[in-house]
């Protein structure tokens, strides 16, 4: 991606995307380049489909076919409980999984999946507890094989309590285990199994969102936990390599993995005795075998869209013109208005790093104030994004409850503000550099996934802006693996780009807000809190998440969200439309697409 000062520089012949002749004409100002991207990416969108989920009942399919898709690496594992820490192995092992419940973003309310619920409360001792109860017809089964095992509390009291329970496995799903009761001591979420059927999520102190607290996935135990037993903790990890035969995991989701060639693909089945059935009683999906291709890159990934391989690309944005303009009759487009995720930037503070200088630069709130004010956020939007994307001034996205639009991010880009920032903090400027008052000259890396195209657009940019005025930004690309591992184990980073998925509820990222999240960004696992904010911050979430009272939690919210926003530990990047193609040998019917419900492909069949 060309980076703006050359673009405006050079010669609009240069640019196939403006429709102009090389002839000696007054130069075009930045509001009108401006204005002929924005007048192209109107023409885009009107040739695309705006359909949103919005509830309602899927049409029945017919069974056949195969979908054909890709990802990126091979997995690392096979095993449930090391899955959880590498995205492509997470999203595999998934399809022969089950959770919990389900939140319906548009009717906003949940839905039962593996179990249904029953919440119940006592008042007078201010006590709650979830009543799960197993819906009939969730099994374990195994390809090619008559074996069916019911699935029973046991599959999720086991996970609950000696898996995601166990400090030892390190598991995300620990932190949100424990309650602060009134006194400030922290109190566990006890599961409980009451019979095969039913077990239940006994809470020590009402909570205002108790199923997403509880929400999880199962899994067979009758595996799982016999190698506990014999083993430990290490006798769990040893399940299921990558080196076994997947096909002899059982699976109680949509699919059963069936074989697997490194670097090449993934096959999956289709599990005919999945619970989710359409009215004819046909196990959903409707396609009997997906294969991923693994790619190893996205400029593959769209080759092989191009080539009529694959089903769906979600194309980026350097594509987008190429994807819209060229469906003719192969494949539709579909839009989204704006995702209610962003990535964003952050910067370490572990004290683990307390011997560079990089740390003491960063731990100083109108520095990353100052980095916030040098992210030129409209230019990302027009050189990136193709104008197709706004910046992101919030903390909570517009689907929270306690989403409020008066409370918006004070640090938009301006370099003035941004020098008079480091000025504030004890920066000098010489020269045209930025040195700290020490005498070291201000000069930090940028980390950022290689695999992430987008992201590695906007690090130059940033990389640029910091240029202009003094200060150096050295660009890191990194496999993506390896920088979850440098977050939550080595933390020998400086600054990061990252996503961390959407906050639809105040009370999300309980491991990663409070101060003593084992993915608390920029400083994880604080005995105690590291700054005053930190602790007020703590103090915030937890008197959010026990209160019942809409307006008493909206006052706490908003302030929650206001000094997250002051101190800009993180400091979000861009709120982009995206695009989704699909082939138009599938019945369309019940594809859907938005940014709040996702692309939803599930009950997708070929055209009769």
């Amino acid at each position: 991606m060309t980076i703006f000062h050359k673009f405006m520089a050079a010669s609009l012949c240069a640019v196939s995307f403006f429709a102009f002749s090389c002839t000696k004409t007054e130069e075009l100002t930045l509001e009108e380049i401006e204005a002929i991207i924005r007048k192209n990416d109107s023409e885009l969108l009107s040739k695309t489909v705006s359909k949103a989920w919005k509830g309602g009942e899927y049409q029945e399919g017919k069974l056949g076919g195969t979908w054909k898709d890709t990802i990126l690496s091979d997995p690392k594992t096979f095993n449930q409980v090391i899955a959880e820490r590498d995205g492509e192995s997470n999203g595999i092992i998934s399809q022969t999984l089950e959770y919990l419940f389900d939140y319906d973003t548009y009717n906003r309310q949940w839905t039962p999946r593996a179990c249904s619920f029953e919440i119940l409360t006592d008042s007078t001792k201010n006590t709650l507890t979830v009543r799960c109860t197993v819906r009939d017809g969730l099994v374990w089964s195994y390809y090619n094989s008559d074996q069916i095992i019911p699935v029973t509390s046991d599959d999720f009291v086991f996970w609950y309590n000696e898996i995601a329970g166990d400090p030892e496995f390190g598991s995300s799903g620990y932190g949100q285990q424990w309650v602060t009761l009134e006194n400030g001591e922290d109190a566990h979420i006890d599961c409980v199994k009451i019979n095969d059927k039913v077990f239940e999520f006994q809470f020590p102190r009402i909570v205002a969102d108790p199923l997403l607290a509880t929400n999880m996935s199962l899994c067979p135990s009758f595996i799982y936990k016999p190698a506990k037993e014999k083993g430990g903790v290490e006798g769990v990890k040893n399940l299921f390599s990558i080196a076994d035969d997947p096909s002899k995991i059982p699976s109680c989701g949509q699919f059963y993995i069936t074989e697997y060639i490194p670097a090449r693909r993934i096959v999956f089945t289709r599990n005919p005795h999945y619970w989710n059935k359409d009215k004819n009683g046909v196990s959903i999906p409707y396609y009997e075998k997906m294969i991923l291709q693994i790619v190893g890159d996205k400029n593959t990934d769209y080759l092989l869209f191009k080539q009529g391989q694959t089903e769906i690309y979600t194309p980026r944005p350097e594509e987008y013109a190429d994807v819209i303009n060229n469906q003719n009759n192969d494949y539709t487009v579909f839009n989204a208005d704006g995702s209610m995720g962003a990535s964003m930037w952050s910067f370490n503070q572990n004290p683990i790093n307390k011997n560079q200088p990089f740390y003491k630069w960063f731990t100083k709130k109108e520095f990353r104030q100052a980095m916030s004010c040098l992210l030129n956020r409209e230019r990302i939007a027009t050189q990136t994004y193709r104008g197709l994307a706004e910046p992101t001034y919030w903390f909570f996205p517009i689907s929270n409850p306690y989403y409020n639009s008066e409370i918006t991010l004070k640090y938009r880009f301006n370099v003035s503000q941004a020098e008079e920032l480091l000025g504030k903090a004890g920066f000098v400027k010489k020269d045209g550099l930025w040195y700290d008052w020490d005498g070291n000259k201000v000069e930090f890396d940028l980390t950022i996934p290689s695999s992430n195209t987008v992201l590695n657009d906007i690090g130059q940019i940033v990389s640029d802006e910091c240029g202009k005025t003094g200060i150096k930004v050295n660009i890191r690309q990194i496999d993506f693996q390896k920088v979850v591992e440098m977050l939550t184990g080595t933390y020998d980073w400086q600054s990061v780009f990252i996503g961390l998925g959407t906050n639809n509820f105040p009370s999300q990222g309980s491991n990663v807000w409070p101060s003593g999240g084992n993915l608390h960004l920029w400083y994880p696992m604080q005995e105690v809190p590291a700054t005053d904010w930190e602790a007020r911050i703590d103090y915030l979430y937890n008197e959010g998440c026990y209160t019942i009272d809409h307006d008493k939690a909206k006052a706490i919210w908003d302030e929650y969200q206001q000094l997250i926003l002051e101190q800009c530990p993180i400091i979000y990047l861009m709120r982009p439309v995206s695009f989704f193609a699909i082939r138009n040998k599938w019945d369309l019917t019940n594809v859907y697409y938005d940014n709040r419900h996702g692309t939803d492909t599930e009950h997708v069949f070929l055209r009769q």
